[in-house]
């Protein structure tokens, strides 16, 4: 059986902790330990995809020369010898991303494949693990971005269009909505004229702030002073036309705060949603929750195809104005930990409990 200096003492290989991370292919493991295998006359490192080898015929190795000290072959599928594949796949999609960012017009999926050297198959599934969203979502928000500081910048809206790589002002209308939120007339104005309704209640978490937009509810916000919460309200839209609540819309925010003390009665509002494409992601994701039910963040990661997004998937979370509504207190750490409320902790095991109870 091969054995190896481990410690000071002698370890068969299938009881060495390294050859778990070997068992795992666990990515995080290539460039700090390649293995050797006797009877392929090959060398590999931890991640490779190639049928698992009998540990009886495995060395293990510390460094890259020591496997290659065996005068064995380097690996094929795994190519030890090169980047690690995380490394390689973060350096084609950065080039990827610039590709996009300094293009006039959104460049197709074979052009930016055959940029980067990669089928088009690979390359959209390398793209979408590293950054969340596909290479036309991704042109899409640069280019909503791109808008953002055009209406702000150029002369006209036509100008800004077109300068934001948009071919026609046909194809930015249809996605303009989604893009700003408002008109792009209005948004150039800073939302002016736009009317925004508002009114504070109290619950048992303390005072509740609901603001609806002509689209529905744009804001649900928690806090222990009625002022702040509407001034961050008046932060959010400086523009905009606030008005105080009628006795229609008190009942709006009754039904968010009775959801909040009993979350059996359910809540569902038509709701106007203000985001980047991947925060909307990360938010339908969360409204899939069922009530009494938590996830982790690197669950919903995996939920939306972005694995390796996870503190993106946290970021989105805490970018979330629909407290309750989009629940992203049902997501906790990994270990199960309460943590990383935008409202307050104590506020988030709150919501969890009672959740559960009901």
């Amino acid at each position: 059986m091969e054995v190896l200096e481990f410690n000071q003492f002698t370890l068969p290989v299938a009881e060495d902790p390294r050859w778990a991370r070997i068992v795992a292919r666990d990515k995080s493991a290539d460039g700090q330990l390649w293995y050797s295998v006797s009877t392929t006359g090959v060398y590999c490192r931890p991640s490779c995809p190639s049928r698992l080898a009998n540990p009886k015929n495995v060395q293990l190795h510390e460094t890259l020369e020591s496997a290659r000290a065996t005068g064995y072959r380097p690996c094929k599928r795994c190519k030890p010898e090169g980047l690690p594949p995380g490394i390689r796949n973060a350096a084609i999609v950065a080039k990827a991303c610039r590709i996009i960012e300094d293009s006039e017009e959104e460049p197709s999926l074979d052009d930016l494949a055959r940029a980067v050297g990669r089928s088009p198959s690979h390359f959209h599934r390398v793209f979408k693990a590293e950054t969340g969203l596909t290479p036309k979502d991704y042109a899409l928000a640069h280019r909503a971005d791109k808008v953002r500081d055009g209406l702000v910048s150029a002369v006209t809206v036509t100008e800004a269009i077109y300068d934001a790589g948009f071919n026609s002002s046909g194809r930015f209308y249809e996605k303009s909505s989604g893009m700003l939120g408002m008109t792009p007339s209005r948004y150039r104005s800073g939302g002016a004229d736009e009317e925004i309704r508002f009114a504070v209640g109290q619950s048992a978490l303390g005072a509740i702030l609901v603001a609806s937009s002509k689209t529905g509810v744009v804001s649900i916000l928690l806090g222990n002073d009625p002022g702040e919460l509407v001034r961050g309200l008046q932060d959010r839209f400086p523009k905009a036309r606030l008005v105080g609540a009628d006795r229609d819309y008190e009942a709006l925010v009754a039904r968010v705060v009775g959801f909040v003390e009993c979350p059996r009665l359910g809540l569902d509002l038509p709701l106007d949603i203000r985001g980047t494409v991947f925060q909307q992601r990360v938010w339908r994701a969360l409204q899939e929750i069922p009530a009494g039910e938590t996830v982790s963040y690197a669950q919903i990661a995996r939920r939306i195809e972005a694995p390796k997004a996870v503190r993106a998937v946290a970021r989105a979370c805490a970018a979330n104005n629909l407290a309750v509504a989009i629940p992203c207190h049902r997501v906790v750490r990994n270990d199960g930990a309460v943590s990383g409320y935008a409202w307050g902790v104590e506020r988030k095991r709150q919501l969890i409990e009672n959740e559960k109870v009901a």
